[in-house]
């Protein structure tokens, strides 16, 4: 049985429009956009999410060694398109074991990356971005500056803004996250759409990080 939207930021049950209002409300967070059931990795949910989508979809590119698509997450509803857009990968972590690495872009208060970092959100917080950053991307000939942020857990995850929305990377366990240095260029997945050179992200088993992280509250 499908499961029912929640909340992206604390997983509770939302309760759909109204006659008295357009969105959906979570009981703690008042107007939210719904988080739908994480979708499985595989070209038809990467279409799906393509054609909902508001924010970029974005992808490291080229992946590092061994490592694979393993799910996707968005939040929005059929108003609104997708407004929270979050890629998970899964792969040799680079001290051992299997590590896990997320990417979302979203619009400010969504609370989708910072549910997946483990943080309260929706944003990064007070005091975010000061000083130089930890790390740095490039999209399309320019850099995106990213910064730690602290998850205060198992995670590690940094932030930054690209393209007028929030771009989050969450790494877990949070010692996976020494691969942000070997990380350098993104792909924004919307460009397959838009005439863009092919791009067919290999994909891998369904991503243990995403559904816990993600899961409904009871």
């Amino acid at each position: 049985m499908k499961s029912d939207p929640s909340c992206p930021r604390c997983g509770r049950a939302v309760h759909p429009p109204d006659l008295w209002s357009s969105a959906w409300q979570c009981d703690a967070h008042g107007p939210v956009a719904p988080l739908n059931p994480v979708r499985a990795p595989g070209a038809a949910s990467l279409e799906v999410l393509l054609a909902a989508t508001r924010v970029p979809v974005w992808l490291p590119w080229p992946l590092p060694a061994g490592w694979l698509v393993t799910g996707f997450a968005d939040a929005g509803d059929d108003r609104s398109g997708a407004l929270g857009a979050a890629v998970a990968l899964s792969g040799p972590a680079p001290l051992g074991g299997v590590g896990e690495m997320a990417l979302v872009a979203e619009d400010p208060g969504i609370g989708l990356g910072a549910r997946l970092a483990g943080l309260d959100g929706p944003d990064p917080g007070s005091g975010f971005g000061a000083g130089p950053p930890d790390a740095k991307f490039r999209y399309d000939g320019h850099d995106i500056a990213l910064w730690s942020v602290d998850t205060g857990g198992g995670r590690a995850a940094y932030a930054g803004e690209a393209m007028a929305d929030w771009l989050w990377v969450v790494f877990s366990p949070a010692d996976a996250a020494v691969l942000i240095a070997e990380l350098a260029d993104l792909r924004d997945l919307r460009d397959r759409r838009d005439g863009g050179a092919a791009l067919e992200p290999p994909f891998g088993a369904p991503s243990p990080f995403l559904a816990s992280a993600l899961k409904p509250a009871p």
